[in-house]
């Protein structure tokens, strides 16, 4: 008998189905919509991902407070996620029914104005090997490597303000996906200083076991001693908890985690939970015990949504309800510059306070989390707080993860700006002209990401 918990799937088990704008007018609460949300649905979907499932729908919207319900903002598009400009062309269009070519024009004009991929991540973040780009692998940070697997590069539901929204609309030039494992094992080989595998999407758990599988085994032999974690990056653990209990490979998948866990390797699945009732149901809780059950840790992260969960209460009670589940609180991040991010951005000094404020309401357990942290070109830069120096009043920062090593925990100022919510928002404080950070070359990667 298997140490992680193996009861058999129940008889009618539900199966994963898609909802998307293609098949949302055939579901039950497509009629609840007044018509202008439903001309936005089909508008903004044109540009901007959508996509959700039966159980998003059914047990996480409460559909009597649509369209103010938080999960109805995460998972359905906005119309003031466009411009108005944009918004009145493109509905033009639809209701025109103009041909699908000249929309996907349009709709891709929108798209590459909406900074598809922040903070270098086309630029600078591709590694490579004897020259040679490695398509669907990712190298920021000298401990860990980014993998993109091709068959993970959808979601069980996408998120509304998702940064890697670009994935999903259908510009190649735009995704990143790796192809071949052989590519990760090679770039593996030749540098040790990598310590963490992270596989991302998308999201992996889309992939059946067997595929995850051929990524991930390999990893486990001894040449790769020097990885000693793997972290999977997902939001099924919220959208499709029915991943873990009854799809029909999810005890493979737990077989897997175990596999994975005996080796000696530190297994995280970096569970992305925006709001506390994406842990309510009985299927999502029994999702974190039984992958607890294998031997891997569960870690929560999320960036603060204006719509969503610009509330300290509810994050408050998110890392609460994950302490008592043995789900480890891990980062709150700032809404990257990206995409829609207009409509959901929450200003810096108003993003420390819900944190602040949130953070104050749990015990110690809980104050693993870090944050606001924002994903910025140099690094992860956290918002340590609002002070007064030497006269001025500033922000304090420090970044906790950076290209460069020795930026990391060195503390730095800008000058207090109540209307800047990001990073380039921001200028030095006490008369510097620039920060730190600036005198790292902006134009060529790296240089461990040259040929080796």
């Amino acid at each position: 008998m298997p140490p992680y918990d193996a009861t058999p799937a129940p008889q009618g088990a539900p199966r994963y189905r898609a909802v998307t704008r293609s098949n949302v007018r055939k579901t039950a609460q497509w009629s609840k919509l007044p018509p202008e949300m439903r001309e936005a649905i089909e508008v903004v979907s044109q540009v901007l991902p959508f996509r959700t499932n039966p159980y998003v729908m059914d047990e996480l919207i409460d559909w009597d407070e649509v369209p103010n319900d938080p999960l109805y903002q995460l998972t359905f598009v906005q119309k003031g996620m466009l411009s108005d400009a944009d918004y009145a062309k493109m509905a033009e269009l639809v209701r025109n029914d103009a041909p699908k070519g000249e929309i996907k024009l349009v709709a891709n004009a929108i798209r590459r104005r909406l900074n598809p991929h922040p903070a270098g991540q086309m630029t600078h973040n591709v590694p490579k090997i004897d020259g040679r780009g490695l398509p669907g692998l990712q190298h920021k940070y000298d401990q860990t490597v980014l993998l993109f697997p091709s068959q993970g590069q959808t979601c069980h539901a996408y998120c509304t303000f998702c940064f890697r929204w670009a994935q999903f609309v259908g510009l190649d030039d735009l995704k990143f996906q790796a192809q071949e494992t052989t590519d990760l094992q090679d770039y593996l080989r030749a540098h040790h200083e990598v310590s963490d595998v992270l596989i991302t999407g998308g999201d992996p758990m889309i992939m059946k076991t067997k595929a995850l599988r051929a990524y991930i085994e390999p990893l486990l032999a001894p040449e790769f001693e020097h990885v000693t974690s793997i972290r999977i990056g997902t939001k099924s653990v919220a959208y499709w908890p029915q991943r873990y209990l009854t799809d029909p490979d999810a005890d493979d998948l737990l077989r897997l985690f175990e596999q994975v866990v005996a080796s000696g390797k530190h297994l995280a699945i970096m569970g992305h939970y925006n709001h506390p009732r994406e842990l309510s149901t009985k299927v999502a809780k029994d999702a974190v015990r039984r992958i607890r059950s294998t031997g891997a840790n569960v870690r929560m992260q999320s960036p603060l949504i204006r719509h969503v969960n610009d509330d300290a209460n509810a994050w408050a009670e998110l890392w609460k309800e994950g302490v008592k589940l043995g789900a480890i609180p891990y980062y709150m991040f700032v809404e990257r510059d990206t995409g829609p991010k207009a409509y959901f951005q929450v200003p810096l000094v108003r993003a420390w306070g819900i944190f602040r404020d949130a953070y104050q309401q749990v015990s110690g357990l809980a104050r693993t989390v870090r944050g606001p942290s924002m994903s910025a070109f140099p690094g992860k830069v956290l918002v340590d707080g609002v002070a007064e120096v030497a006269g001025e009043k500033v922000f304090c920062l420090q970044l906790l993860q950076g290209r460069d090593g020795d930026w990391v925990r060195r503390p730095f100022f800008a000058k207090y700006d109540e209307n800047a919510s990001w990073l380039t928002d921001l200028k030095p404080a006490f008369g510097e002209d620039r920060f730190f950070f600036e005198d790292e070359p902006r134009v060529s990667p790296p240089r461990r990401l040259d040929v080796v």
